[in-house]
C-alpha cells in the first residue's frame, strides 16, 4: 500500500494556537495553586466558595468579559479548555466558578442586544462585587420532561408585568443568585412550544430559597429549590420581547415550526461544556493513578509493572482522549454554525460523563484503600463524576437525542 505524503500545508490540525495554549497555562496554573490546595475544605464544608471566586475576579478569570473572551474564539475551543482545567482543579469549585454561565448563556441565546448588555453582567459582578446567575427549568415533576412543567407566567397587561408562579428544583445558585433566569409556561396548552425564559432581577419580591440539598459529590457548588409566589417583573424582562413571544405562540397554534424550545437551545448549547467538565475529572484521576503506579510497590516491583495495570491505564488514558476530541468537535461545529445532525453535542456529553465515572472508578481500584480513603482526592472526583452522567440531559436522554438525530424520527 502506498501511502501519499502530506502536503506541506494543510487547513486540518489539532493543535492548539499560541492563544488557545497561553489560556491553557494559565487557567492550569490557577487550577494548581488556588482550587485544588482548596477543593477538600469547601467539600467538606459544602458551601460557596467565595473566596476562591473574589480570587478568580480579582484576576480576571470569573467575569462576563472573561465569559465573552472563551465565547469568542473562532475555533470555538477556549471555553472546553478553560473548564477541563478548572475542573481537573477541583469539579466542585469548578461548578461554583461556572455555574452563573447557564443564566449568561440563556440570556445571551434568548435576549435582545438590549437584554443581553443589561443582564448578562449582572450575573457576575464585578471585583469589587462578586454576583451569580442561576437558570431554573428543572421542577419536581419536570426534569427530562419539561413539557410537563407547570410553572406559569401570566401577562399583566394594565400594569405591563409577568405574574411568575411555581417550583424549581435542583438549581445551580438557586436562592442566593443576583439574577434568576426562570423558563415558565405561558400556554400551557402548546407545551414546550408554549414556554419562554423571563429574568427575575435581584431582590424580587416572592423569590424565595427553598431546600438546599446536600449532595454527593460538587458539594462546593450551591444547589437548592426555588419558589416563586406572585413574582412580579416587567414586561422587558421577558426574554425576546412580546412581539416575538406572540409571533411564535400564533406559528405554534397554527402548526407551524416554532424553532428552539426556551431550555432547549441553553442545553444544546452547554452539553459540549458539560462534557469539558467531565473529561477535566477523567484526566485528574488518571494523573493520579499513573503517578500512584509508578510509585507503589507491591513484591518487589511498581504496580504498573503488572499487565493488568497498565492496561487499565492505556484503557483510561485512550477513552479520556477519545472524549476531549467529541467535547472539541461539538464546541468547533456550535461556534462553526453547523448542525447537530448526528448528536454531536449529546454525544460529547455522553462519552465523557461516563468515561469519567468509569475513569475515577478504575483510579480507586488503582489506589486499594488509599483510592477508597478521603485523605485522598480521587474519592471525591469519583463522587462529583457521577452527576456527570445526571444533570442537564440523563445519559439516556442523550441517548435518546441521538438515536432520534440519526433516524430521523421521533422515537418515544
Amino acid at each position: 500500500m502506498v501511502i501519499a505524503e502530506a502536503p506541506a500545508t494543510t487547513k486540518f490540525s489539532l493543535d492548539l494556537d499560541d492563544e488557545q495554549l497561553q489560556l491553557q497555562k494559565w487557567v492550569h496554573e490557577f487550577a494548581r495553586d488556588v482550587v485544588r490546595p482548596a477543593a477538600h475544605e469547601w467539600d467538606e464544608r459544602e458551601e460557596t466558595p467565595w473566596p476562591i471566586l473574589q480570587e478568580a475576579a480579582k484576576v480576571g478569570m470569573y467575569g462576563v468579559q472573561f465569559m465573552g473572551h472563551l465565547q469568542s474564539d473562532p475555533a470555538g475551543l477556549r471555553l472546553s479548555i478553560a473548564i477541563e482545567e478548572l475542573f481537573w482543579g477541583d469539579a466542585g469549585i469548578g461548578m461554583a466558578l461556572f455555574g452563573s454561565a447557564l443564566a449568561m448563556a440563556a440570556i445571551a441565546g434568548n435576549g435582545t442586544p438590549q437584554q443581553i448588555g443589561e443582564w448578562a453582567p449582572q450575573c457576575y459582578g464585578t471585583p469589587e462585587k462578586v454576583q451569580l446567575g442561576a437558570f431554573c427549568v428543572s421542577e419536581p415533576d419536570a426534569g427530562s420532561n419539561v413539557g410537563a412543567m407547570k410553572t406559569r407566567a401570566v401577562y399583566d397587561a394594565v400594569k405591563d408585568e409577568w405574574v411568575l408562579n411555581g417550583q424549581k428544583t435542583w438549581i445551580s445558585n438557586g436562592g442566593i443568585a443576583d439574577v434568576h433566569v426562570v423558563v415558565a409556561s405561558v400556554d400551557p396548552t402548546l407545551g414546550t412550544r408554549g414556554q419562554a425564559s423571563f429574568v427575575v432581577p435581584p431582590g424580587t419580591p416572592g423569590l424565595r430559597q427553598g431546600v438546599k440539598f446536600k449532595k454527593h459529590g460538587i458539594r462546593a457548588s450551591h444547589t437548592a429549590e426555588v419558589y416563586l409566589d406572585d413574582v412580579r417583573v416587567p414586561g422587558s424582562c421577558l426574554l425576546g420581547g412580546k412581539e416575538k413571544l406572540d409571533a411564535k405562540l400564533a406559528r405554534a397554534r397554527q402548526g407551524g415550526r416554532t424553532g428552539k424550545q426556551a431550555a432547549r437551545g441553553t442545553f444544546e448549547a452547554t452539553r459540549p461544556a458539560v462534557g469539558a467538565m467531565a473529561v477535566g475529572i477523567a484526566r485528574a484521576a488518571y494523573e493520579w493513578a499513573l503517578d500512584y503506579a509508578k510509585e507503589r510497590k507491591q513484591f518487589g516491583r511498581p504496580i504498573i509493572e503488572n499487565q493488568g495495570i497498565s492496561f487499565m491505564l492505556a484503557n483510561m488514558r485512550t477513552e479520556i482522549d477519545a472524549s476531549r476530541l467529541l467535547v472539541w468537535r461539538a464546541a468547533w461545529m456550535a461556534r462553526a454554525g453547523k448542525k447537530f445532525e448526528g448528536g454531536e453535542g449529546s454525544q460529547a456529553k455522553l462519552k465523557a460523563g461516563e468515561t469519567a465515572v468509569w475513569v475515577t472508578d478504575r483510579a480507586i481500584q488503582i489506589g486499594g484503600g488509599i483510592g477508597y480513603v478521603r485523605e485522598a482526592p480521587v474519592e471525591r472526583w469519583h463522587r462529583d463524576a457521577k452527576i456527570m452522567t445526571i444533570f442537564e440531559g440523563t445519559s439516556e436522554i442523550q441517548q435518546l437525542v441521538i438515536a432520534r438525530a440519526i433516524s430521523g424520527m421521533r422515537l418515544p
